[in-house]
Parts: C-alpha cells; sequence; structure tokens
C-alpha cells in the first residue's frame, strides 16, 4: 500500500477592495460656518479700533453682537451708533451681509471670485441651505441671488440718501443710507440713529418708513419667489409654494395691521395723539417689521399686553422659506392650517391649489412647530431664573431671539452675563436650528420595508 501524501490547501490571498462610499453631505458644516463668522466678527469687535472710545469692548458684548449681526437679529446690548465706531459699524455690516446671504451661498461666491471650481459637495449644500432639491443650476441662481441682493440694497440706499442727506450732510447720509438698506433688506434691526431710538425719530415719514418696508417685504419673501413669479409671468401660473407664501404674507400683514391699529389706536404712549394716517402707517409698519425685521418706529415697551403677545405671534411665524427671514417660516404656517382645514371637511389628502402635500412634508412641519415651542419655553424658563423683570417682557425677548427679529422692550442691555449668554445660544438656533431639522428630517429614509399594522388611538 502506498500512502498518498497530504497536500497542505491552495490559498490565493485576495486583496479586500475597500467599499468606497460616497460622501454625505454633512449639516454640521452650517453650524460650523455660521460659528467660525460669528467667532471672528467678535474678535474683530474685541479689538480697540471697533470702539467709538477706543476701548476694549467686554467679549460677551462682542459675541453677542457678532451673534445678533451673522443670524441678521437686531438684539443689542449696546448702541449700534453709541458705542462702535465707524470700523465697528463697518464689521457689524458686513455680518449681516453674510449671514443674510447664508453661509453656503457666501462660500460658493467667494469660490467663484477665486475662480475655484464647484463641486457636486458643494452644489448639494448650497441647494440645501436656500431650499432648492436641484442641483443643476445652483451656480447661476447664487449670482443671480447677489446681484437680485445687491440692486434692492443699492435702490434702497438712494431713496433713503434723499432724506438722511438732508439731516446728516452728505457723508454721513450715505453712510447711514446704506447701512440702514442693507439692515433693512436682511430683516435684520441694526441702526445708527443713537439712543436704543431705531426708527422712532422718523414715525411721521411715509418715504422712510415704506421704504424700509418694501425692503424688509422683498427680503422675507426671498428670490425664489419673486424668480418665480417672473418665469411663471405672473402669480396665477406660479407654484403652489409660492401662492401658499404670498397668501400667508398678505394675510398676515392685513390682519397685523388692523390688530396693532385696533390695540394702540388710543395709547398715548404710542400711537394715541397721531393723526388717523400715521396711525395707519405706524401699524402697517409695526406688522411688517415683527416678521423678523426688529426695526420699530414706535417705543416697542409701551405697546400694550395684547399687542406684545400679537407681536410675538407674528416674530414666531416669521418669512418665507430661503429668505433672510427668521421663524417656523409662512410655508410652514401655510401647510399647518391646509392641514388642519382638510381635515376639519373630512379630505384624507390636504393640498391647496391642486396640489397634493405629500405626507412626509406634513410630519415635517408638524415637528418643526412642536420643537421650536419646545426650544421658546424652555429658553424662558431659563430667563426668568437668571433674571428679573416681568414675565412678558422676558417671553418678548426670547420669541424676538429665537426669529431673529430684534424688537426688544427694552431689557436686553440690562441683561445678566447668563441672561445674554441664553439669548446668544437661542438666535443661534433660532437662525439654524429650523433649517437644520427640515434638511435633517428631510433626509430620513426609510430602513425597512415592514409596516406595523394600524390601530386607531383616541383624539381630543
Amino acid at each position: 500500500m502506498f500512502r498518498v501524501p497530504r497536500t497542505k490547501p491552495l490559498r490565493i490571498p485576495v486583496p479586500q477592495i475597500p467599499i468606497i462610499r460616497p460622501r454625505t453631505v454633512s449639516l454640521i458644516s452650517f453650524v460650523y460656518g455660521f460659528a467660525v463668522m460669528i467667532l471672528l466678527g467678535a474678535v474683530l469687535l474685541l479689538f480697540p479700533f471697533s470702539s467709538k472710545a477706543g476701548i476694549w469692548t467686554a467679549p460677551v458684548d462682542c459675541l453677542f453682537t457678532a451673534t445678533s449681526a451673522v443670524c441678521v437679529t437686531g438684539l443689542v446690548v449696546v448702541d449700534t451708533l453709541d458705542h462702535w465706531s465707524l470700523i465697528g459699524q463697518f464689521i457689524i455690516m458686513l455680518l449681516i451681509q453674510l449671514g443674510g446671504l447664508g453661509f453656503m451661498t457666501t462660500t460658493i461666491i467667494l469660490m467663484m471670485a477665486a475662480g475655484r471650481r464647484i463641486g457636486l459637495r458643494d452644489r448639494i449644500l448650497i441647494g440645501e441651505s436656500i431650499g432648492v432639491s436641484r442641483i443643476g443650476g445652483l451656480v447661476r441662481l447664487t449670482r443671480h441671488i447677489l446681484l437680485f441682493t445687491l440692486a434692492a440694497e443699492f435702490l434702497g440706499a438712494v431713496v433713503f440718501y434723499i432724506r438722511f442727506s438732508a439731516d446728516y450732510g452728505w457723508l454721513e447720509g450715505i453712510w447711514k443710507a446704506v447701512f440702514q438698506s442693507v439692515s433693512a433688506f436682511n430683516n435684520a434691526g441694526f441702526d445708527l440713529f443713537g439712543g436704543f431710538r431705531s426708527l422712532t425719530s422718523y414715525n411721521g415719514d411715509f418715504l422712510v418708513l415704506l421704504t424700509t418696508c418694501a425692503l424688509i417685504i422683498l427680503g422675507g419673501l426671498g428670490f425664489l419667489v419673486i424668480d418665480n413669479i417672473y418665469r411663471a409671468k405672473g402669480i396665477k401660473r406660479s407654484t403652489a409654494d409660492t401662492k401658499l407664501v404670498l397668501v400667508v404674507t398678505g394675510l398676515l400683514l392685513a390682519v397685523g395691521t388692523l390688530v396693532v391699529l385696533a390695540a394702540e389706536y388710543t395709547n398715548p404712549k404710542t400711537m394715541g395723539d397721531m393723526p388717523i394716517q400715521l396711525k395707519l402707517l405706524n401699524s402697517f409698519f409695526q406688522s411688517v417689521t415683527a416678521r423678523t425685521a426688529g426695526l420699530n418706529s414706535i417705543d416697542t415697551g409701551s405697546l400694550t399686553v395684547f399687542s406684545l403677545f400679537f407681536v410675538m405671534m407674528l416674530m414666531f411665524i416669521g418669512g418665507a422659506s430661503g429668505s433672510t427671514a427668521g421663524g417656523i417660516k409662512v410655508n410652514t404656517v401655510g401647510i399647518i392650517l391646509t392641514t388642519i382645514w382638510s381635515t376639519l371637511r373630512g379630505k384624507e389628502f390636504p393640498g391647496a391649489y391642486g396640489r397634493e402635500f405629500p405626507a412626509q412634508q406634513i410630519y415635517r412641519a408638524l415637528a418643526l412647530l412642536v420643537i421650536s415651542l419646545v426650544l421658546i419655553v424652555g429658553s424662558f424658563l431659563l430667563l426668568t431664573y437668571t433674571e428679573n423683570f416681568s414675565m412678558i417682557r422676558v417671553l418678548f425677548e426670547t420669541v424676538s431671539a429665537f426669529g431673529t427679529v430684534g424688537l426688544s422692550t427694552g431689557i436686553t442691555p440690562d441683561l445678566s452675563v447668563a441672561g445674554r449668554v441664553v439669548l446668544i445660544v437661542v438666535m443661534f438656533i433660532g437662525r439654524l436650528g429650523p433649517l437644520t431639522l427640515i434638511m435633517a428630517l428631510a433626509r430620513v429614509q426609510r430602513t425597512t420595508e415592514y409596516r406595523f399594522p394600524q390601530e386607531s388611538v383616541r383624539i381630543g
């Protein structure tokens, strides 16, 4: 018998090929981008050359101002004209402009100016930052947004110069006109009139107030709405999103004007002594500016309690998605109201203007509403613990910070360091939070192919 020798198994090494996963779009880029802009702005404002007195400014005040500017809010702890030098004012205006355009839009513009190639990841990021799902044509769209912004601000500055040059001279008039136009279009509440007065000294000037209203409304609607109306050759052929934005915006402006007029008609501290035409003008202006602009023509702290609560509602709603405005957006409110109306009518699939809303979009709108309310309540409770002011004033400042509005009852400069830090966080989340939440929820995909059995739950 012969033995067959045992042979070792033949092993052929097969190199493992690494799986290259596509780079996902990280939402944290927006957080980092805005945080870097805020920190750079705070550092620049910290130096003596930024203050009018030539001294170092408290770090928390610099951080608060930079956050308010980048988040296009307008809440201030020191008056912009009285405290900051011309360099400091220019830094604030630059931060407002960059914050209004948005981090990704600003980044794309700088990359185009430097001649760098815009990659796929950059296109996806900018598309999500302005609320556009398509990738093609985004660079051209960004260029159009920049041109639209500069054109609106230029026209606004020209009109403002007519009035400010007569009041302050041609040189100072130019600077105030440019700053005011940038602040108004970007829905920020900063001004250069001193003494925390905002536009109260111009509450009888139709030219200044109506020009400010026009800039605020244009910035609050956003380029996409204006562009859609232009391309559709009218509102009738525009998208359901555009129609919803216009209808809700018009409704809020009309109702806001009537409510403020009725509530403040006999209030001697606000509009009680004004003639009827100025009462109408200031009521309309208050309704417009409460939609995240923050400039005021009457003393906000002297408003009746009813008006304060109603203005808080307007601040909470804000402007349109993809615009310079804050709040939960009129698009969100439009979807929620349409869903409620459809439910009351017994319709199973909510929609508007011959279009049905996707179920996931309705869920995201409701989630955004609830999360925003939870954030406001939590911040309000913190401020009531750290501050010694009336609850209505604390709540007003909280909603103003969340909606990136800038209207104030006058307590912001007197807040403690802890209170200022709370509002800094609220402003930051208010500017990025709703947008980030929407995008994060929009990217959630179903991971399973099965569904659970349905079962009814009692409601009401």
